[in-house]
């Protein structure tokens, strides 16, 4: 029974009462959150009613004390303002749109992610932000061609220093390549490729990042078809280069005595 504009007393499994806010605009109903007594839901209603009719309100202008979270304020800015309803904190901007981890961490993203961002919830760990994808938590730097284990400043980069500029024009893959360095950046540079079997072994040094890339691969085929690891190492995957191109430069690459001595060591 509804006791209060916006409220709804609902009953948890256990048999708890506790209290539902909603608010419907241009034909919408807007969920607004679960709270414990009717008083607290009503005044959430009332704060959304309130943006709603009040375009001076911005997003930053939400207060900790506020009795809505920041996700729902966010929502209903862009709601009342572009008219578009996504359930994730997305505002949207002319040509790009911002996405709120926090009211004080904030990303910024091309147009062109807004249908993927919309119906993918972005969450933080250890100063990574992934979403879950089918089942599995996907860093979304993945999106960028940046590898799991790439380093920021050495293996990837961003072109004004914002990190949470994540704008494609922003964002420069420096190494896309498993097991490869740079090594002289100053002078003629070189690419060290390694390989981490119980111990980190130097597979060579190569006068560019494809070779040592293909020299990686050739490591990788060579431990696993002596039995030397159960399972394949992840491979790197050369964009642009066709198949007989890539055998015959995998068939000229040598790779390191101490990779190949590790068949001796094994047996």
């Amino acid at each position: 029974m509804q006791s209060l504009p916006g409220v709804y007393e609902s009953v948890k499994k256990n048999g708890q009462i506790y209290y539902r806010s909603s608010i419907t605009y241009e034909g919408r109903h807007i969920s607004l959150g679960s709270y414990d007594c009717p008083t607290l839901a009503h005044n959430a209603y009332l704060l959304a009613k309130k943006i709603i009719h009040t375009p001076s309100l911005s997003i930053y202008d939400y207060e900790d004390t506020m009795c809505l979270s920041f996700d729902k304020w966010v929502v209903l800015m862009n709601y009342r303002d572009h008219h578009y309803y996504f359930s994730t904190p997305i505002y949207m901007h002319k040509n790009y749109f911002s996405y709120f981890i926090t009211y004080s961490e904030e990303l910024f993203f091309d147009i062109q992610d807004l249908f993927y961002y919309a119906n993918h919830r972005i969450h933080k760990r250890q100063g990574y932000y992934f979403v879950n994808d089918y089942g599995m938590q996907v860093n979304i730097m993945s999106r960028y061609g940046v590898k799991n284990h790439s380093v920021l400043g050495r293996d990837h980069r961003f072109v004004d220093g914002d990190i949470h500029n994540l704008r494609y024009d922003n964002i420069q893959v420096i190494n896309p390549y498993y097991g490869v360095r740079r090594e002289h950046p100053l002078v003629a540079p070189t690419y060290k490729s390694t390989l981490n079997v119980h111990g980190s072994y130097v597979i060579g040094r190569y006068k560019d990042m494809v070779t040592a890339a293909i020299a990686y691969n050739k490591a990788v085929d060579y431990l696993l078809e002596n039995g030397i690891v159960s399972k394949a190492y992840p491979k790197n995957y050369i964009a642009d280069m066709n198949q007989e191109t890539y055998k015959s430069m995998y068939n000229k690459v040598k790779i390191s005595k101490k990779i190949l001595d590790l068949k001796k060591s094994s047996r």
